[in-house]
Order: structure tokens, then sequence, then C-alpha cells
């Protein structure tokens, strides 16, 4: 987008400032589709540094995810966790993953994910 759509700006406002991670989403960017849920930009920064320090290759990367996240302005990423990119009918991963979005890259979006079942 050229300019962010300001409604989907006020979405990831209030998810930081209500510091919740209850909202689920669905955004198009550059082609790709990706559904889950939003969480904080401090909640998100956590738990991929948590996820590095358990690495053994990449634990040195997790201090880069423990600095604060610069407050000037409103948001300029949607944060998602427990999200998968869609591809066909299947998510990517299955279970979920970490995905920072810039907010001026979304092209299309939904409230709500989406899911898929083989039944």
């Amino acid at each position: 987008m050229s300019k962010p759509d300001e409604l989907l700006m006020d979405i990831a406002a209030r998810v930081e400032s209500a510091q919740s991670s209850r909202m689920s989403l669905t955004v198009v960017t550059h082609g790709a589709v990706i559904t889950g849920r939003l969480a904080p930009e401090s909640v998100w920064r956590k738990r991929v540094s948590e996820v590095l320090t358990d690495s053994a290759e990449l634990s040195a990367f997790s201090a880069a995810f423990d600095a604060p996240a610069e407050k000037d302005g409103p948001p300029s990423h949607l944060h998602f966790h427990v999200a998968r990119i869609l591809q066909g009918t299947m998510g990517i991963p299955e279970t979920g993953g970490m995905y920072r979005v810039a907010i001026e890259d979304v092209s299309a979006w939904t409230v709500g994910d989406f899911s898929y079942s083989d039944h």
C-alpha cells in the first residue's frame, strides 16, 4: 500500500495498547496469504527470543529480540503468532509460526483466520 490503511493501523494500535493476543487476522502481502493471531510487539519479541535461546545454533541471535521496541508513533508492523502462510490446501507451518509484516506492505486483509481440515 502506498498509504497504510488507517483501519488496519487502528487495529494494530489496539492490539498494542491492550496487550492482547486474541485478535485474529488474515492479510495478503506480496502475494502471500498469512493468517493467524496478532500479538503486541513486546510479546512477539519475547516469544521469538525464547525460541532462539532454546536453539544451540541460533541462541546468539536471541539478544536482538530482547531490546525494547521503539515506540515513536503508530505501529508500523503487524506481529503474528500461531500463524500460517496459506499455500494451496495447507498452512505452513502446520503448527503456526511467528511472522512480522510491515503494515504498508499489506494489500488486502480480513478479520479472522483461515484453517483447513481434512474432514
